[in-house]
Protein backbone atom coordinates (compact mmCIF):
# COMPACT_ATOMS: atom_id res chain seq x y z
CA UNK A 1 0.00 0.00 0.00
CA UNK A 2 1.42 3.35 -0.94
CA UNK A 3 0.14 6.67 0.57
CA UNK A 4 1.71 9.60 -0.55
CA UNK A 5 0.35 11.79 2.30
CA UNK A 6 2.18 11.54 5.83
CA UNK A 7 0.08 13.34 8.89
CA UNK A 8 2.96 13.55 11.09
CA UNK A 9 0.56 14.31 14.29
CA UNK A 10 -0.89 10.51 13.42
CA UNK A 11 2.59 9.55 14.34
CA UNK A 12 3.02 7.71 17.70
CA UNK A 13 -1.22 8.05 17.89
CA UNK A 14 -2.88 5.73 19.81
CA UNK A 15 -5.69 4.02 17.18
CA UNK A 16 -8.71 1.59 17.64
CA UNK A 17 -10.12 0.27 14.80
CA UNK A 18 -12.79 -2.29 14.90
CA UNK A 19 -13.50 -4.77 12.25
CA UNK A 20 -9.43 -3.90 11.39
CA UNK A 21 -8.45 -7.48 9.93
CA UNK A 22 -10.13 -7.84 6.70
CA UNK A 23 -11.41 -5.92 3.43
CA UNK A 24 -11.64 -2.12 4.30
CA UNK A 25 -10.63 -2.29 7.79
CA UNK A 26 -7.38 -4.63 7.07
CA UNK A 27 -6.68 -1.41 4.72
CA UNK A 28 -7.10 1.09 7.33
CA UNK A 29 -5.46 -0.77 10.17
CA UNK A 30 -2.39 -0.94 7.37
CA UNK A 31 -2.79 2.60 6.95
CA UNK A 32 -2.35 4.01 9.99
CA UNK A 33 0.48 1.61 11.00
CA UNK A 34 2.18 2.67 7.65
CA UNK A 35 1.67 6.48 9.25
CA UNK A 36 3.70 5.20 12.71
CA UNK A 37 0.78 5.17 14.63
CA UNK A 38 0.13 2.71 17.94
CA UNK A 39 -2.40 0.40 16.17
CA UNK A 40 -4.87 -1.66 17.79
CA UNK A 41 -7.77 -3.65 16.07
CA UNK A 42 -10.54 -5.89 17.23
CA UNK A 43 -12.01 -8.29 15.01
CA UNK A 44 -13.61 -12.02 14.78
CA UNK A 45 -11.71 -12.99 12.13
CA UNK A 46 -8.58 -15.08 13.97
CA UNK A 47 -6.49 -16.25 10.99
CA UNK A 48 -6.48 -12.97 8.54
CA UNK A 49 -6.25 -10.74 11.56
CA UNK A 50 -2.48 -12.92 12.41
CA UNK A 51 -1.67 -13.02 9.31
CA UNK A 52 -2.18 -9.03 8.62
CA UNK A 53 0.37 -8.87 12.19
CA UNK A 54 2.49 -11.11 10.72
CA UNK A 55 3.25 -9.34 7.61
CA UNK A 56 3.32 -6.01 9.07
CA UNK A 57 5.86 -6.91 11.34
CA UNK A 58 7.95 -8.20 8.86
CA UNK A 59 7.31 -5.18 6.34
CA UNK A 60 7.51 -2.31 8.81
CA UNK A 61 9.53 -4.20 11.93
CA UNK A 62 7.02 -2.75 14.21
CA UNK A 63 3.73 -4.69 15.54
CA UNK A 64 0.03 -3.80 15.16
CA UNK A 65 -2.19 -4.90 18.23
CA UNK A 66 -4.68 -7.93 17.42
CA UNK A 67 -7.77 -7.86 19.68
CA UNK A 68 -10.05 -11.10 19.58
CA UNK A 69 -13.70 -10.25 20.28
CA UNK A 70 -16.99 -10.27 19.03
CA UNK A 71 -18.45 -6.90 18.69
CA UNK A 72 -22.36 -7.96 19.39
CA UNK A 73 -20.78 -8.97 23.14
CA UNK A 74 -20.31 -5.44 24.84
CA UNK A 75 -18.53 -6.59 27.42
CA UNK A 76 -15.77 -8.15 24.81
CA UNK A 77 -15.49 -4.71 23.49
CA UNK A 78 -15.24 -3.28 26.38
CA UNK A 79 -12.24 -5.34 27.50
CA UNK A 80 -10.73 -5.24 24.48
CA UNK A 81 -10.85 -1.49 24.07
CA UNK A 82 -9.33 -1.66 27.87
CA UNK A 83 -6.36 -3.58 26.69
CA UNK A 84 -6.04 -1.28 23.86
CA UNK A 85 -5.56 1.64 26.02
CA UNK A 86 -3.11 -0.74 28.32
CA UNK A 87 -0.83 -0.82 25.59
CA UNK A 88 -1.21 1.83 23.22
CA UNK A 89 -1.81 4.72 26.05
CA UNK A 90 -5.18 6.25 25.64
CA UNK A 91 -7.10 6.18 22.28
CA UNK A 92 -6.51 9.32 20.45
CA UNK A 93 -8.19 7.99 17.03
CA UNK A 94 -11.34 5.33 17.25
CA UNK A 95 -12.64 4.15 13.89
CA UNK A 96 -15.71 2.08 13.61
CA UNK A 97 -15.76 0.19 10.49
CA UNK A 98 -16.79 -3.38 11.82
CA UNK A 99 -20.19 -4.09 9.47
CA UNK A 100 -22.00 -6.89 7.83
CA UNK A 101 -24.12 -6.15 4.72
CA UNK A 102 -25.53 -9.11 4.67
CA UNK A 103 -28.60 -9.98 1.63
CA UNK A 104 -32.17 -10.37 3.50
CA UNK A 105 -35.76 -10.30 2.23
CA UNK A 106 -38.07 -8.39 4.36
CA UNK A 107 -40.60 -11.52 4.61
CA UNK A 108 -37.73 -13.20 6.21
CA UNK A 109 -36.51 -10.89 8.48
CA UNK A 110 -37.20 -11.74 12.37
CA UNK A 111 -36.80 -9.99 15.72
CA UNK A 112 -33.60 -11.77 16.34
CA UNK A 113 -32.10 -11.48 12.72
CA UNK A 114 -33.16 -7.68 12.76
CA UNK A 115 -31.37 -7.41 16.79
CA UNK A 116 -28.21 -9.19 15.64
CA UNK A 117 -28.30 -7.43 12.38
CA UNK A 118 -28.26 -3.96 13.99
CA UNK A 119 -25.62 -5.20 17.19
CA UNK A 120 -23.31 -5.89 14.15
CA UNK A 121 -24.27 -2.38 11.90
CA UNK A 122 -24.84 -0.10 14.70
CA UNK A 123 -24.57 -0.60 17.84
CA UNK A 124 -21.39 -1.42 18.75
CA UNK A 125 -20.29 2.18 17.65
CA UNK A 126 -22.12 3.86 20.45
CA UNK A 127 -20.42 1.96 23.17
CA UNK A 128 -17.18 1.53 21.35
CA UNK A 129 -17.35 5.18 21.77
CA UNK A 130 -18.67 4.95 25.12
CA UNK A 131 -15.36 3.06 26.01
CA UNK A 132 -12.74 5.43 24.24
CA UNK A 133 -14.23 9.08 25.28
CA UNK A 134 -13.07 9.37 28.91
CA UNK A 135 -9.78 9.28 28.01
CA UNK A 136 -10.41 11.13 25.00
CA UNK A 137 -12.42 14.15 27.18
CA UNK A 138 -9.03 13.68 29.71
CA UNK A 139 -6.63 14.85 26.34
CA UNK A 140 -9.52 17.15 25.33
CA UNK A 141 -9.11 15.92 21.95
CA UNK A 142 -9.78 13.16 19.95
CA UNK A 143 -11.17 11.62 16.54
CA UNK A 144 -13.59 9.29 15.86
CA UNK A 145 -14.89 8.03 12.68
CA UNK A 146 -17.82 6.12 11.68
CA UNK A 147 -18.11 3.84 8.72
CA UNK A 148 -21.73 4.24 7.08
CA UNK A 149 -22.87 3.61 3.38
CA UNK A 150 -24.00 4.91 0.75
CA UNK A 151 -26.47 2.10 0.28
CA UNK A 152 -29.60 3.85 2.54
CA UNK A 153 -28.63 7.21 0.35
CA UNK A 154 -29.51 5.36 -3.23
CA UNK A 155 -32.47 3.84 -1.76
CA UNK A 156 -30.78 -0.23 -2.09
CA UNK A 157 -33.51 -2.56 -1.17
CA UNK A 158 -31.50 -5.64 -0.73
CA UNK A 159 -30.90 -5.73 3.09
CA UNK A 160 -33.16 -3.07 4.61
CA UNK A 161 -32.11 -3.51 8.18
CA UNK A 162 -28.66 -2.94 6.78
CA UNK A 163 -29.75 0.55 5.27
CA UNK A 164 -31.29 1.21 8.38
CA UNK A 165 -28.74 1.10 10.66
CA UNK A 166 -26.15 2.58 8.16
CA UNK A 167 -28.78 5.67 8.36
CA UNK A 168 -28.82 5.49 11.79
CA UNK A 169 -24.97 5.86 12.10
CA UNK A 170 -25.34 9.54 10.04
CA UNK A 171 -27.68 10.45 12.96
CA UNK A 172 -25.31 8.88 15.64
CA UNK A 173 -22.29 10.77 14.30
CA UNK A 174 -23.92 13.89 14.42
CA UNK A 175 -25.68 13.13 18.12
CA UNK A 176 -22.00 12.22 18.96
CA UNK A 177 -20.86 15.33 17.47
CA UNK A 178 -22.46 17.85 19.34
CA UNK A 179 -22.28 16.13 22.65
CA UNK A 180 -18.79 15.81 22.67
CA UNK A 181 -17.67 19.09 20.62
CA UNK A 182 -16.92 20.99 23.42
CA UNK A 183 -14.09 18.24 24.76
CA UNK A 184 -13.16 19.05 21.75
CA UNK A 185 -13.33 15.61 20.46
CA UNK A 186 -14.56 15.78 16.82
CA UNK A 187 -16.86 13.09 15.00
CA UNK A 188 -17.28 12.33 11.69
CA UNK A 189 -18.94 9.10 9.28
CA UNK A 190 -17.66 7.89 6.11
CA UNK A 191 -19.87 6.63 3.65
CA UNK A 192 -18.00 4.48 0.81
CA UNK A 193 -19.90 3.48 -2.51
CA UNK A 194 -19.63 -0.33 -4.04
CA UNK A 195 -16.27 -1.36 -2.32
CA UNK A 196 -14.97 -3.99 -4.25
CA UNK A 197 -13.57 -6.54 -1.27
CA UNK A 198 -12.86 -10.30 -1.31
CA UNK A 199 -16.11 -10.47 -0.19
CA UNK A 200 -17.88 -8.20 -2.54
CA UNK A 201 -16.17 -10.18 -5.46
CA UNK A 202 -17.00 -13.43 -4.28
CA UNK A 203 -20.70 -13.09 -3.35
CA UNK A 204 -21.67 -10.34 -5.33
CA UNK A 205 -20.10 -9.16 -8.17
CA UNK A 206 -21.41 -9.75 -11.71
CA UNK A 207 -19.60 -8.08 -14.73
CA UNK A 208 -23.28 -7.13 -15.93
CA UNK A 209 -23.87 -4.91 -12.39
CA UNK A 210 -20.58 -4.53 -12.18
CA UNK A 211 -21.01 -2.27 -15.00
CA UNK A 212 -24.16 -0.38 -14.23
CA UNK A 213 -22.91 0.89 -11.25
CA UNK A 214 -19.41 2.01 -12.57
CA UNK A 215 -21.51 3.36 -15.46
CA UNK A 216 -24.02 5.59 -12.82
CA UNK A 217 -20.33 6.61 -11.35
CA UNK A 218 -18.52 10.04 -12.21
CA UNK A 219 -15.19 8.41 -12.25
CA UNK A 220 -15.37 5.29 -14.38
CA UNK A 221 -13.05 3.15 -11.82
CA UNK A 222 -13.12 0.20 -9.86
CA UNK A 223 -13.54 1.55 -6.14
CA UNK A 224 -10.81 -0.71 -3.75
CA UNK A 225 -10.71 -0.87 -0.51
CA UNK A 226 -7.74 1.15 -0.36
CA UNK A 227 -9.50 4.07 -1.67
CA UNK A 228 -10.96 4.32 1.79
CA UNK A 229 -7.50 4.86 3.24
CA UNK A 230 -6.45 8.12 2.55
CA UNK A 231 -10.15 9.96 3.34
CA UNK A 232 -9.68 8.31 7.24
CA UNK A 233 -6.85 9.36 7.20
CA UNK A 234 -7.41 12.85 6.75
CA UNK A 235 -10.28 12.67 9.01
CA UNK A 236 -8.23 11.48 11.78
CA UNK A 237 -5.26 13.77 11.39
CA UNK A 238 -5.42 17.74 12.81
CA UNK A 239 -5.44 18.44 9.07
CA UNK A 240 -9.31 18.39 9.35
CA UNK A 241 -9.49 20.17 13.17
CA UNK A 242 -12.54 22.00 11.93
CA UNK A 243 -14.85 19.32 10.83
CA UNK A 244 -17.27 17.51 13.03
CA UNK A 245 -20.71 16.15 12.62
CA UNK A 246 -19.64 15.59 8.62
CA UNK A 247 -20.20 12.65 6.81
CA UNK A 248 -18.03 12.31 3.71
CA UNK A 249 -18.92 10.41 0.42
CA UNK A 250 -16.41 8.51 -1.10
CA UNK A 251 -18.20 7.12 -4.14
CA UNK A 252 -16.45 8.33 -6.72
CA UNK A 253 -19.32 10.04 -8.10
CA UNK A 254 -22.79 7.92 -7.56
CA UNK A 255 -24.68 9.60 -5.30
Amino acid sequence: MTIDVRYPDLEGASVLITGGGTGIGACLTEGFHRQGARVAFIDIADRASRDLCRRLEEETGREALFLHADLRDIDALKAAAAMAEHQNGPVDVLVNNAALDTRHAIEEVTPDFWDENQAINLRHQFFAVQAVTPGMKAAGKGSIINFTSTAFMINGGGFPSYTAAKGGVVGLTKGLAGALGPFGIRVNAIAPGWVLTERQRALWVTPDALKAHVDRQCLKIEIEPEDMVGPCLFLASNASRAMTAQTLIVDAGSV
